[in-house]
């Protein structure tokens, strides 16, 4: 079993060797004591792709031994000075688990011993007025050595200061500034295995870019770059996904349809007939995740309704009854999920996308003047979305109306995604017509969750009718979700009214 934490740290070039290296940071905010540990002897393999694919996307995958934490260890990047960590026991091979998150990453290409590098720690703990460990500062004295052919031999020294778990990120920059003062500077190697890799001579070559006939400032430019943001994002989210973070299947699932509604309505930019098979593709995976998203969505919802509910009211094995429901959907959802991420389908999927933005299928008008080509994409769903909630307020109240609103919701999702592409060539007329059309998918998505919400709630009574419970919690629940839809609907046209207003159009017409 794996376990996981974040880790928050930086790098710095020492001054001097050994402990002359260590210096004093008693004192420095509100480090009070400084204690020694160690020394330690560390010994990692760090295994990669033939073509390191890890290190190029920053990851680290590596057997380590000697210290306090011996075992496999697995460091994704989160941004700026922290990575998550996630380790795994020591074992002769790579773990399953940590095999397949990075499977988003490797495409399944088989995992090599790339670098040795062994290291002599000294450690100096850095302690608050209570003793508690705030930070821990170590200088390593570095030797490693490449394990693949051709390869070389490097040494270094490196000091490091690594913040506890719970420790303000702010006391880094307080130490930074002691250390500057003492003539100590950053590194500009993010990690032992970035900095064994360029002195061993095998350091990875850039990633590749897309194709060098995009115009700068161009639409197609500016497509590009936001299909390769969310791409990096879709890989990024992948093993995330697999250990069922929160959060994680709703954030791959937004950035699926980011992708699939950029590439619908820039078809002015990128030819069709290429890239009408990722959208299908895409769908499926959206359609994959959609499953355990939506129970996610129930389960909280449903949830918190009934934790406000008075106890004279809640008659039965009410909680229980959702546990179990909750459980059995589940275990079916997340099998759903796993199935689906390690499927040879998705992987041939991430490809596709990673071909496309390094070879896009260009079409003419992805290399004129930006204004006119991106706001008509944006106008043009625009369109659309009104289309589908003026059809939808005609309607009678009932089933068919809900089901044009929730249309009407989808349609004033690619308004707001197709207005995020453009954004940087159309600026804040753009933005202001996206937040609108936001305004309405908030209201829109209210109602569907409460339209949702009924239909599982009808299902909860019916299934404790007939196990001879009372259905009462379950029907006042369902009522009061109807209420809430009625109250949606009720909010519509104003919040409609406010995203058709025509000054919001005027700017891109012109």
């Amino acid at each position: 079993m794996s376990q996981s934490k974040r880790e928050t740290e930086r790098k710095y070039e020492p001054a001097a060797s050994g402990a002359d290296g260590l210096p004093d940071l008693t004192g420095v905010g509100p480090v009070v004591s400084v204690t020694a540990a160690g020394p330690e002897e560390l010994d990692a393999v760090y295994h990669d792709t033939a073509d390191l694919r890890l290190a190029r996307a920053s990851v680290t995958l590596r057997r380590r031994t000697g210290g306090a934490d011996a075992g496999w260890h697995l460091k994704l990047p989160l941004g700026g000075d922290s990575r998550e960590e996630v380790r795994a026991p020591l074992s002769d091979d790579v773990p399953e688990e940590l095999r397949d998150l990075v499977l988003s990453r490797t495409r399944g290409a088989r995992l090599l011993p790339v670098v040795r590098i062994r290291s002599t720690r000294s450690l100096r703990q850095l302690r608050d007025a209570g003793g508690t460990v705030l930070a821990e500062l170590s200088l390593d004295e570095v030797r490693a050595e490449s394990l693949r052919a051709g390869g070389g031999h490097a040494e270094w020294s490196e000091l490091e200061v690594e913040l506890a778990d719970g420790a303000r990120a702010a006391l880094l920059d307080t130490v930074e500034k002691k250390l500057r003062k003492k003539g100590i500077r950053r590194s500009d190697s993010p990690s032992k295995l970035v900095r064994a890799l360029r002195e061993t001579g095998q350091e990875p070559g850039p990633a590749p870019h897309p194709s060098p006939g995009v115009t700068p400032g161009s639409p197609g430019s500016y497509v590009l770059a936001y299909l390769r943001e969310q791409v990096d994002g879709l890989v990024a989210l992948d093993p995330a996904v697999r250990r069922d973070l929160p959060d994680g299947v709703h954030q791959m699932r937004v950035t699926c349809r980011r992708l699939r509604s950029c590439l619908r309505s820039y078809r002015s930019v990128l030819d069709r007939r290429a890239t009408d098979p990722l959208r299908a593709e895409l769908r499926w995976l959206a359609g994959e995740l959609g499953v355990a998203r939506d129970q996610e969505v129930l389960r909280e919802r449903i949830g918190a309704a009934l934790d406000l509910l008075p106890g004279d009211l809640v008659l039965g094995p009410v909680a229980a009854r959702l546990r179990v429901w909750d459980v059995s959907g589940d275990d079916e959802t997340r099998t759903r999920t796993r199935e689906a991420l390690a499927s040879s389908r998705y992987l041939r999927l991430l490809d596709a996308l990673d071909d496309l933005v390094r070879r896009p299928p260009l079409r003419a008008k992805a290399s004129g003047k930006p204004g006119p080509v991106m706001a008509k994409a944006v106008l043009k769903e625009y369109d659309r979305f009104a289309a589908r909630t003026d059809r939808a307020l005609e309607l009678p109240p009932g089933p068919s109306r809900d089901a044009a609103l929730h249309q009407a919701r989808k349609a004033a999702k690619k308004v707001r995604y197709a207005a995020e592409v453009a954004r940087p060539a159309l600026g804040k007329p753009v933005a202001r017509l996206g937040k609108r059309a936001k305004a309405v998918q908030k209201v829109l998505g209210d109602h569907q969750d409460a339209v949702v919400a009924q239909e599982t709630l009808r299902g909860l009574a019916v299934a404790a009718h007939a196990a001879g419970e009372s259905a009462f919690t379950w029907g006042l629940l369902h009522g009061r979700e109807g209420a809430r839809a009625e109250a949606r609907q009720e909010e519509v046209p104003s919040a409609w009214r406010a995203a058709s207003d025509p000054a919001l159009r005027a700017p891109l017409t012109h």
